[in-house]
């Protein structure tokens, strides 16, 4: 009785210490040297885009064979958070960058952020899908839903491509005008992205 009473408390014991250590984090997927994110509109007067000088990515799988999983069409668990200041926008005119940061209030309200809440996948010619979340932008939080397409990229990363319009009146913007009024901005901005993904540690990409 002795003998199975040492036993127990052992395999007990062995029990409770696999139980409270905690499980291998995955490592996270960072953005390599090369991702884009910029931004297309209209106006009275010609096209326009501006382009996200700074992106802070924050991509936590929770399984390190996320990307070959993704590339098969395979759904894993993860978070996704994306931001970008305000003020990193570049228009390549001064007098752009100064109405679009007015417009975006980014004195008030400096990160534009995309969090990610769910997402599907699915393999066929190509290897396409959406990513479902929030877009937090001038102070306002919309659900939003942006189409991807996924492909493979050199050295294992993965490469995330698409654009989703973004209506800025939704958000309570109001679009720019310049030049005294003769130039007015449409309420209608088209965000791209093209997004190298590769495990290592969390980084911002300047």
């Amino acid at each position: 009785m002795r003998a199975l009473f040492s036993h127990l408390t052992i395999l007990t014991a062995a029990v409770t210490l696999i139980a409270a250590t905690p499980a291998p984090m995955a490592s996270p997927l960072t953005l390599r040297e090369g991702s884009r994110l910029w931004f297309e509109g209209t106006s009275t007067v010609r096209s326009w885009n501006c382009s996200a000088d700074r992106i802070d990515a924050t991509l936590m799988p929770v399984d390190d064979g996320v990307i070959a999983a993704v590339l098969d069409g395979r759904k894993v668990a993860g978070q996704v958070q994306v931001d970008f200041p305000v003020s990193k926008l570049e228009c390549k005119n001064g007098t752009m960058n100064e109405h679009m940061w007015k417009a975006l209030k980014a004195k008030e309200h400096a990160t534009i952020r995309f969090t990610m809440e769910n997402y599907q996948v699915e393999r066929g010619t190509t290897v396409s899908g959406s990513l479902q979340g929030t877009l937090q932008l001038a102070g306002q939080t919309l659900p939003v839903v942006v189409p991807v397409q996924f492909a493979a990229a050199a050295d294992g990363a993965m490469r995330v491509t698409g654009k989703v319009p973004v209506k800025m009146t939704d958000w309570g913007i109001k679009p720019p005008t310049l030049m005294l009024g003769t130039m007015k901005v449409g309420p209608v901005v088209t965000v791209h992205f093209d997004l190298l993904l590769q495990k290592g540690s969390a980084t911002a990409l300047d």
